[in-house]
């Protein structure tokens, strides 16, 4: 029988102090692979999850249905924590937003994140009042379990182009943090600065923050700011996507081209073979 409290247990542990990297699988096959590699915790992604069915990364689109089958793939195909990317929770009322984040838990994940985006061009963000309200009530849902499952509030001002995205998810992360998240995170926050406004915004809690392109720094360097915890959302998945894609073009021009210096059959037949779940 799987542990689940055992995994839930060491993620909040990995929490505790340093940095630590999560990266985003995008299926069970890629989660198995980084555990392999030894990461300690894996994350999944939206967007990468949405391409494998050929579908855009937008809630309106991805049901709760196929995103929770993902999660649970990856979850028991690993030993290790999952946190589940579970966007603004696919649901609109607040007792259907604690529904969502029960099945979720059920799933075995570790932790979860919920943000404030609407999927609404119009509205890109929800009111902070009812995003702090959402986010409680994702709380409220999590601890009925008493499972201990973390809980990450996400400000997705950068993502939909607020004016002044930084001073919006600073009075967002602080009511949020306020509110009984456990993680904070606003994607697309760059630079030095604007990264520690975060982490003093969390108010001592632990900041994920998501790097999906070569910012030139690394690890360490995000440590010294203040990060806790650094995902990278679509990167891996993008970079697959980038080498099937190459391959793929030149398959049709008549090459081969593209698949020297892939992994091997053996490789990969391998690595699987020990997966007995």
């Amino acid at each position: 029988m799987t542990d689940f409290a055992a995994r839930r247990a060491e993620f909040k542990k990995l929490h505790e102090s340093g940095c630590f990297v999560i990266p985003n699988p995008w299926d069970a096959g890629s989660a198995k692979y980084l555990e392999h590699m030894g990461f300690k915790a894996v994350a999944t992604t939206s967007s990468g999850y949405a391409f494998t069915a050929a579908l855009p990364d937008h809630p309106a689109v991805l049901k709760r249905e196929g995103v929770l089958a993902n999660a649970a793939a990856i979850v028991n195909a690993t030993t290790i924590p999952v946190n589940c990317d579970y966007q603004s929770g696919y649901a609109k009322t607040l007792d259907e937003l604690a529904e969502s984040v029960r099945l979720c838990v059920e799933t075995g994940v570790a932790g979860l994140s919920i943000e404030d985006s609407t999927g609404d061009p119009s509205k890109p963000l929800f009111d902070i009042e009812e995003a702090v309200d959402r986010l409680s009530a994702a709380r409220a849902a999590i601890d009925a379990t008493g499972t201990g499952v973390m809980l990450c509030g996400r400000a997705e001002c950068f993502l939909t182009g607020q004016s002044d995205a930084l001073a919006e998810s600073v009075k967002r992360i602080k009511a949020y943090a306020e509110a009984g998240a456990d993680v904070l995170f606003a994607p697309g926050v760059s630079g030095a600065d604007g990264i520690r406004a975060i982490v003093d915004a969390a108010g001592g809690k632990p900041v994920n923050h998501i790097v999906f392109t070569n910012t030139g720094l690394s690890v360490s360097d995000y440590a010294e700011i203040g990060v806790r915890r650094i995902s990278v959302g679509s990167a891996l998945s993008r970079a697959a996507w980038s080498g099937f894609i190459s391959a793929a073009k030149k398959l049709a021009d008549g090459s081969f081209e593209g698949f020297e210096g892939i992994a091997t059959f053996a490789e990969l037949n391998t690595l699987f073979a020990t997966n007995e779940r």
